[in-house]
């Protein structure tokens, strides 16, 4: 079941997208008569993985409250071209108004799933985790992070307000990795994660003996990732995070880390290529 965060997520995303879309009325969808009904299908032109099938329904919803909505492919499911994900039947002019929004939608969302899928199957048996960022399109963190987890990935902190990654310029503002660290661990609530990202082994070691638990590798070499693994010996959670691409992101996952971040899984989307045609 949804989470009502979630839930007001969506309706709120829908409403702000709608309305950048429709503000004060379809010019073209007017040419159609008001009363008008109709059944159109949604397809898919590629092999995807489907996600954002909550945000469709909602922008059809949004403008006919009694439209129909049929699924014929599951959030989560890979499909593949010419395959037909979903027919919906409603007023024409709601249906033509709320197309562009909702496959905007769905190809977004789809398109983010289908790249994180791509990346968790790449370290398949690893035991590596598949991790997000904050890397996202402006607006649709909470969307994108819901595709990351049908895509198979893990969620990392939402935003700056639920945790605590020290990168370089707060280490750099603070003095040094010790005084960050001892400030997060002073006034950081119970049950907020603290992680602090380093850059060579040397930082790596200052930050391990300074309590550091959760430790990013920022653009280690695989020698030095490898070597930072060993050495830690699971005393330490360790990600790694730069420089990752489909390539070698098995490689890095080989060296025994726990989690792998990326950020083009969020911020290089490719959009799914879907479309929508009424059936005459």
């Amino acid at each position: 079941m949804l989470h009502l965060n979630l839930t007001q997520y969506i309706h709120d995303n829908v409403s702000a997208a709608l309305d950048e879309d429709i503000r004060g009325g379809d010019m073209t969808a007017q040419l159609i008569p008001r009363l008008q009904t109709a059944t159109a299908s949604i397809v898919s032109r590629q092999t995807a993985v489907l996600c954002g099938t909550l945000w469709l329904e909602e922008c059809f919803l949004s403008l006919d409250p009694d439209c129909k909505i049929r699924w014929l492919a599951q959030e989560g499911a890979v499909v593949q071209p010419d395959q037909q994900l979903c027919e919906v039947r409603g007023n024409t002019r709601a249906l033509l108004s709320a197309e562009r929004s909702a496959l905007n939608f769905l190809q977004t969302l789809s398109g983010t799933a289908t790249l994180v899928r791509r990346y968790v199957d790449a370290v398949a048996g690893t035991g590596a985790k598949i991790m997000d960022t904050r890397k996202t399109l402006p607006g649709l963190r909470m969307a994108q992070k819901h595709a990351v987890r049908v895509g198979g990935g893990y969620n990392q902190r939402t935003g700056l307000f639920d945790g605590v990654l020290i990168k370089e310029n707060h280490i750099t503002a603070a003095g040094s990795i010790r005084a960050v660290l001892e400030q997060a661990f002073r006034i950081t609530p119970p049950g907020i994660p603290i992680q602090i990202e380093v850059e060579n082994m040397a930082q790596f070691d200052e930050a391990f003996h300074a309590g550091a638990r959760l430790i990013l590798l920022d653009n280690f070499s695989l020698v030095d990732m490898q070597a930072t693994v060993t050495y830690a010996a699971k005393r330490v959670e360790l990600e790694a995070s730069g420089g990752i691409s489909l390539e070698n992101v098995r490689l890095v996952a080989e060296t025994g880390v726990d989690r792998i971040s990326i950020g083009a899984m969020t911020k290089d989307v490719v959009a799914v290529d879907l479309s929508m045609r009424f059936e005459s």
